[in-house]
């Protein structure tokens, strides 16, 4: 693909844009993150740690102090204050898409990419790590699937669909990298 744009050209092409990479738990989004954002040049934010930073304590004691609602509302405001701070690569929690506020703030700040990934490959992941608050509620396979009923017809509103499976984490990066150079040039237009 030798007239693909180059790096810089997508750095020109997202301007202010940040990457905002939306998914289920364990579909990558911090782990692709990093990787997208040493190759793009771009600094990485994990908006779960803003949250916990600006809240002073972990995600799961604030869904165990003031619940879901209360958690989803500071999501919410560090979300919006995190965009208007790009360019950046984003790695938004979970349930993040999920509120209309948040994915107009997404299209109008950034590129979203969906990390979708299937159900198996999401329980082997997230078994490995017991800090997931909604994963509490019952089976951790039950959980996913019935996010993923409610959760994926969502996120295909995003701009950027690239599937995340078992290969190296570069493999998945390369791919995002070839569909952003794709989708940008078409919705930025750069005149010389």
């Amino acid at each position: 693909m030798s007239d693909a744009p180059s790096i810089p050209d997508i750095r020109a092409a997202l301007g202010r844009r940040s990457v905002v990479l939306v998914g289920l738990m364990g579909c990558g989004k911090s782990a692709i993150g990093r990787r997208l954002a040493s190759r793009l040049g771009l600094p990485f934010v994990d908006a779960d740690e803003e949250i916990e930073r600006a809240a002073g304590k972990s995600i799961e004691d604030i869904f165990s102090d003031h619940g879901e609602p209360y958690f989803r509302e500071g999501e919410r405001k560090v979300l919006a204050r995190l965009l208007r701070s790009g360019p950046q690569v984003l790695a938004t929690g979970g349930g993040a898409f999920m509120n209309e506020e948040t994915r107009a703030a997404v299209s109008e700040n950034g590129i979203s990419v969906w990390l979708r990934a299937d159900l198996h490959l999401l329980v082997r992941r997230v078994g490995k790590r017991g800090n997931r608050p909604l994963l509490k509620a019952g089976d951790p396979e039950t959980v996913l699937r019935n996010l993923m009923a409610t959760r994926y017809p969502v996120y295909a509103e995003a701009d950027i669909t690239v599937e995340s499976r078992d290969v190296p984490h570069e493999v998945i990066v390369a791919e995002i990298v070839e569909r952003l150079a794709d989708a940008l040039p078409a919705s930025n237009e750069v005149t010389p």
